[in-house]
């Protein structure tokens, strides 16, 4: 059995681990798995599942760059009595069946520990955006704005599309200290980019400055657990989803049954639980 794994990008950690995921699953179900890297490129992500396809696998994994963009791959596939499993990323039509997690739910949980730690007397919150047009993206800030509009009392300054990128969110934080001396809370897309908000903070002195993030990177979750200025992100284990969409595509090629839509499951962490999930990996397992 041979299976097409097409990635958006491998520019963060949590798409590095996803691909690594998948790489063991398929080992450890005796199938065969090509990766691609589309590098954010939707133009290059089609063009790799057109040459996966040429491939000859029997499924195909895709974590589209962009729902809409990858229309003309999914196409392809369908042409070719390809099937295929979108992961992370649902699409409108085109796929048998998605693996991923509410995003809108996981910046809802993280939106809400926010408002409690942050109490009655509000204040700003400065948001550092994942990718331009993303649903990722736009669910996640959905999910938190919903959360900390129901507490009123809070501002919300939307920051700059950091793209996941740690590199680019301390960039963007080094402006938006200066521009928001009264921010009380940074909260980014994902942890990676939320700890480089934290890095910029400490140069800056600004302990005072509360963080919190998604996905569980393990970085994040050992400094909740440290009780430090970190205060929550969003179970998102890019190994377990990896080994599910796995599982789904495996099933698919043997002729079974498959879910439209299956969802990988989240939790909060924050510093009640925080040491119970530190271990030696890249993101915390989830529950």
């Amino acid at each position: 059995m041979t299976i097409g794994f097409s990635q958006a990008t491998q520019q963060s950690p949590f798409y590095v681990q996803l691909s690594r995921g998948a790489e063991d699953a398929a080992e450890a179900a005796g199938a065969e798995l090509f990766v691609s890297d589309a590098g954010g490129d939707v133009t290059k992500q089609n063009n790799d599942i057109q040459d996966l396809i040429t491939r000859g696998v029997d499924v195909l994994l895709v974590n589209p760059v962009d729902p809409q963009g990858v229309r003309p791959g999914l196409a392809a596939a369908e042409a070719a009595g390809v099937e295929v499993v979108t992961v992370d990323r649902p699409v409108p039509e085109g796929a048998t069946s998605y693996v991923g997690r509410d995003n809108e739910e996981m910046g809802r949980i993280v939106g809400e520990r926010v408002a409690e730690a942050m109490g009655d007397d509000g204040g700003k919150v400065v948001e550092i955006m994942g990718d331009a047009g993303g649903a990722v993206a736009r669910d996640r800030s959905a999910g938190f704005h919903e959360a900390i509009d129901a507490v009123g009392g809070i501002e919300i300054v939307e920051g700059p599309y950091c793209n996941y990128i740690r590199s680019e969110a301390v960039t963007a934080m080094q402006d938006l200290i200066q521009t928001n001396p009264d921010v009380e809370v940074v909260y980014a897309h994902n942890d990676d980019m939320a700890l480089g908000a934290l890095q910029v903070l400490r140069e800056n002195g600004r302990d005072d400055v509360m963080v919190a993030g998604v996905d569980g990177l393990m970085e994040a979750v050992d400094a909740i657990a440290e009780g430090g200025p970190y205060l929550a992100t969003a179970l998102n284990d890019p190994v377990a989803m990896a080994e599910r969409a796995v599982e789904t595509a495996v099933a698919i090629a043997e002729g079974e049954d498959v879910e439209e839509s299956i969802d990988a499951g989240t939790a909060l962490v924050d510093p009640d639980n925080a040491a119970d999930l530190t271990a030696d990996t890249t993101f915390a397992a989830a529950e």
